[in-house]
């Protein structure tokens, strides 16, 4: 049976760089993570991606010269994949990328809204010699979805069990899950703040790009006032479809909270955002998503901090859980894996969202194509 390669590249809302996935694809769909890469933003480039988040001074010139180092730093970790892999770019049928996430704003202003992931796609694929497929948000919110989240439909090919209802839990800068029925029903949506106020706060007091396995957490006490006051935002009472990411959850709006919250201990808001991640998951599952789970799978960043799957298991007890790695599929693959397989939706004319989950019309082949 013909196998294509596809790779997948992905910049999520943490800010930590981009992930390159080499997948195989069979004739039947089955799928095989075959390599990894990944590339940090340097400095620079993180800083103005993350300012680009809110309104500035002149943005529009900002934000294309941003896409260009998007496409830069895609193409870098690229090229580097292919070398480690001993492939020629001719060998890849289409790279898959997402782009950086810099405003969403779903059915906001005229009924439609936007989304806006920089990328130069032409530049990525002269610089590759591959044909990109991008721009996946875009078509779903045309006709009345989120955009996002649009990775339940690989969960569902990828991790869908025949006897057993899995979540699978993706810990980015936000949280979302999707829920895998063994009926084959799938649903999902974004659940809040996954690692970006941990990390921006980390940053900030530590001077460290994020909390490793959750230690300094750890060490301080969860602050119930403050806690109670994050969780009074209203998109965690929000029924799903809905989707989210830094316009709402960012430092500033923990600032604005923090003022009614006057001395408390950096470590100890560093706790209550840890526990503010874990709740958002399972006050979610537990509201919008009751049900006969019986296991929760992590996959991204968070999947290595371990005080927040130690808090996800005791929020959660009577789920086991584990993260990906426990069906093959390593925590960090698992979203450039998703955008590799939704290229090949675009190139097997297949739809890719799930209405179920963004609340869109009706199944669309999303992306754009950008020929090599």
């Amino acid at each position: 049976m013909a196998v294509d390669l596809y790779i997948g590249l992905m910049s999520g809302t943490s800010l930590d760089g981009v992930d390159a996935v080499l997948l195989s694809v069979d004739g039947a769909g089955h799928v095989q993570a075959r390599a990894h890469g990944h590339h940090a933003f340097n400095p620079e480039l993180k800083t103005e991606l993350l300012a680009l988040n809110t309104a500035g001074d002149n943005e529009l010139q900002r934000a294309a010269l941003a896409a260009n180092a998007v496409a830069r730093a895609y193409a870098s970790v690229t090229r580097e994949l292919l070398l480690a892999q001993g492939l020629a770019p001719r060998a890849i049928r289409a790279l898959g990328a997402h782009g950086q996430t810099v405003r969403h704003r779903p059915g906001e202003f005229d009924g439609v809204g936007f989304t806006l992931q920089l990328l130069n796609p032409a530049l990525l694929a002269e610089l590759t010699g591959i044909g990109v497929v991008h721009d996946f948000r875009s078509r779903d919110l045309t006709i009345g979805g989120q955009g996002a989240p649009l990775v339940p439909a690989f969960h569902r090919a990828v991790f869908g069990q025949a006897h057993t209802d899995v979540v699978v839990l993706n810990i980015g800068g936000i949280s979302n899950v999707s829920l895998l029925n063994a009926d084959g029903y799938s649903g999902g949506f974004d659940c809040g703040p996954g690692n970006c106020l941990m990390d921006g706060w980390m940053q900030r007091h530590q001077g460290e790009a994020y909390d490793a396995g959750g230690l300094w957490a750890a060490q301080g006490q969860v602050l119930p006032g403050l806690l109670t006051d994050l969780l009074a935002e209203p998109f965690f009472h929000q029924p799903p479809p809905r989707s989210t990411g830094r316009d709402l959850f960012h430092l500033q709006w923990l600032d604005n909270r923090l003022a009614t919250h006057p001395g408390s201990r950096p470590v100890d808001v560093q706790a209550t955002l840890l526990e503010l991640s874990a709740r958002c998951v399972a006050d979610s599952l537990t509201r919008f998503a009751p049900g006969q789970w019986q296991q929760l799978m992590v996959c991204g960043g968070g999947a290595f901090n371990e005080r927040l799957l130690q808090r996800l298991q005791a929020l959660l007890p009577t789920l086991s859980v584990t993260t990906t790695e426990s069906q093959g599929l390593p925590p960090m693959l698992v979203e450039g894996a998703a955008f590799a397989w939704l290229a090949m939706r675009w190139v097997r004319h297949l739809s890719g969202n799930l209405p179920a989950v963004t609340g869109a019309s009706g199944e669309r082949v999303l992306g754009s194509y950008t020929p090599a």
